[in-house]
Formats: C-alpha cells, sequence, structure tokens
C-alpha cells in the first residue's frame, strides 16, 4: 500500500511538470487592414507628389531643389556670404506665413508675428523644421510642404484642412547660441 501510494505521487510529479502548450488559432491570418492602410498612405503621397511636380513644372521661372526630407524648396532671396547654419538648439527668430499652393493666405507674417523657435527642441512644421537648418541669416525661403510633412490627417485646429499641400516663405532674422 505504501509503494503504491509513492509509485501514485512519483507519476502525478512527472505527468505535472510538463511544460504547457500555447493554444494554435484555427486558421491562421495575417491582419490585411495594416497592410491596406500603408498601401493608401503610398497611393496618397504618390498623388500629392505628382501634383506638387506639376505645380513645379508650370512655374519654370524659378529653381526648386528637393530635399531628402521630403519637401520642395527655392530661394526668394539667398546669402552668399560664408555664414553659419542654425544647429541643434540654436534659438532663431523667423518670419514666415502659410499658404495654399494655389497661393491663398492661410496665416499671414503679420498675423503669425515673428517666431523664436529653438531648433529641434520644440514641435514645429515637421518641413520647416528641417529647413529652417538650411538658411543662413537674412535668406528668404519658400517651401512646399506635402501633407505628410506639414499637418498630415489632422490639419490644424482652425483653417488648415486634413491632406493640405502648404506653401510657406520663411525669413530668417537671426540665430542665437
Amino acid at each position: 500500500m505504501k509503494h503504491n501510494w509513492i509509485l501514485f505521487l512519483t507519476v502525478l510529479l512527472l505527468v505535472s511538470c510538463k511544460e504547457p502548450e500555447a493554444r494554435r488559432p484555427v486558421t491562421q491570418k495575417t491582419s490585411t487592414i495594416l497592410t491596406e492602410t500603408l498601401n493608401q498612405n503610398k497611393k496618397l503621397i504618390a498623388a500629392e507628389t505628382k501634383m506638387i511636380e506639376n505645380y513645379i513644372a508650370l512655374d519654370s521661372s524659378k529653381t526648386y531643389l528637393t530635399s531628402s526630407f521630403g519637401f520642395w524648396y527655392m530661394y526668394d532671396v539667398k546669402v552668399e556670404e560664408a555664414k553659419n547654419t542654425p544647429e541643434i538648439g540654436n534659438v532663431v527668430e523667423i518670419e514666415y506665413d502659410l499658404q495654399d499652393v494655389n497661393g491663398t493666405i492661410i496665416y499671414s507674417k503679420e498675423e503669425l508675428g515673428i517666431k523664436t523657435y529653438k531648433i529641434d527642441k520644440e514641435d514645429f512644421i515637421p518641413a520647416l523644421q528641417e529647413g529652417i537648418k538650411l538658411m543662413k541669416v537674412g535668406e528668404t525661403i519658400t517651401f512646399i510642404i506635402p501633407s505628410h510633412r506639414g499637418f498630415g490627417l489632422v490639419g490644424d485646429e482652425n483653417r488648415i484642412g486634413i491632406n493640405k499641400t502648404l506653401k510657406s516663405t520663411v525669413t530668417l532674422k537671426s540665430i542665437k547660441e
């Protein structure tokens, strides 16, 4: 009787020490929502890029440059002298406006006033955050900002709609370290 009890406990311990197995799903399906969303975003960006390129092609009197950060820009006033450009942590003063690509003013320079911005330490329009780093004091650059580098799917609370391509003319007034 005593041996039966020990044998029973030994078998019970051996059986209960087995690793639990994860339950497998009945069908293994990959989520298509993420893939569909990515494909839709790629199509929207491609269509917006084509529209911007057509806009630039219509204005052959100006030379627009393409940024690796996903926006286009052209110099209205270019400073040829060797001057510093803003670096991370510098505080800059800029004057800028926001308009749609048809030239309709959304926010004027007068309305926005002079903005003080600490490079890469504050939240600001993503394309302009990178664009300002290209500038020297005294330069004025016009940026064409695709929606995904501007206000994107949310717009702003007041005047900028969703997926709105913007144009902004920025003048760099000063750089402080």
